[in-house]
């Protein structure tokens, strides 16, 4: 096993070279330029990290502001009883906050592609004998690891304020977000691809489905209180049971329903973004 320099300059390690790489085949394969396409990319964000700290502020503004405005307008609809307190608030609020971030980070990565094949880092990745399924698969595992930092972040922030946290619900329920995650992550990426030189295409189409996904969820505000044909829109939702299932899972409960509908929901989503992510990889290489 040796270290090498790929062509954005990082150095990845688990990469072998010489003879034993052209014994390396089919799977073995696979998962080993997957785990250099994921090291590629989590060395990229490492060099940067004011990016990922800058990320939480919008969050941050959303508890801190919104979060009060929810209280005193729809307090009651949190703890079943009126006047809800501000603990009740954040219980219900935070869990919601944490798949925006979710969502927010993985719908934009194929921002990233779409400014490396702008540069040509992207047509130099591409001349490596990596697989073309693993390049995607790669990118979109990338997103899990930021993800967990500042869930975590945001959690123990709310903590002194009367938010309940279960650690072992909570980690669950990153791995939930981290596997919806990687799907938004792969759509997202093969977005970009199909959107090659008209990066205000891929802005338009990521901008008209983030917002109503975003709404029609309930993730900002209750949709019990919203007309009759929201509610059922957001039945057909995928974010809608992810959203019910960290409420479930950050609120301490493990046997709920709406845990099992959400790791449905996120199970489907990863498999078919990662499916139409690599259809679409390989058709535009």
């Amino acid at each position: 096993m040796t270290t090498r320099t790929d062509v954005s300059g990082a150095r990845t390690t688990g990469v072998t070279s010489g003879p034993d790489a052209t014994l390396r085949t089919g799977a073995a394969k696979f998962f080993a330029d997957t785990w250099a396409v994921f090291t590629r990319e989590i060395l990229l964000v490492l060099r940067d990290p004011f990016t990922l700290i800058f990320s939480l502020l919008q969050p941050l503004i959303f508890l801190g502001l919104f979060g009060p405005l929810l209280t005193g307008a729809v307090g009651g609809s949190f703890g079943g009883a009126e006047g809800a307190s501000t603990a009740d608030t954040l219980q219900w609020f935070v869990p919601g906050v944490i798949v925006m971030i979710s969502l927010f980070g993985t719908s934009m990565s194929g921002s990233n592609l779409l400014y490396e094949m702008m540069t040509g880092s992207y047509e130099r990745v591409l001349a490596t004998p990596l697989d073309r399924s693993a390049i995607l698969v790669g990118r979109a595992l990338k997103e899990f690891a930021p993800l967990v930092v500042q869930g975590l972040l945001i959690a123990l922030v709310c903590v002194p304020f009367g938010f309940t946290l279960y650690p072992l619900h909570l980690l669950v329920g990153l791995a939930l977000l981290g596997l919806f995650g990687i799907g938004v992550g792969a759509l997202s990426i093969a977005l970009a691809l199909a959107a090659k030189n008209r990066e205000w295409l891929f802005w338009g189409v990521q901008q008209s489905l983030l917002f109503p996904l975003l709404i029609l969820s309930g993730m900002m505000l209750p949709l019990e209180a919203g007309p009759a044909w929201m509610r059922t829109a957001a039945l057909f939702n995928p974010l809608t049971y992810i959203v019910d299932a960290e409420r479930a899972l950050l609120a301490g409960r493990f046997a709920d329903t709406d845990v099992l509908w959400g790791f449905v929901a996120a199970a489907v989503t990863c498999a078919v973004g990662l499916w139409v992510g690599i259809r679409r990889t390989r058709r535009t290489v």
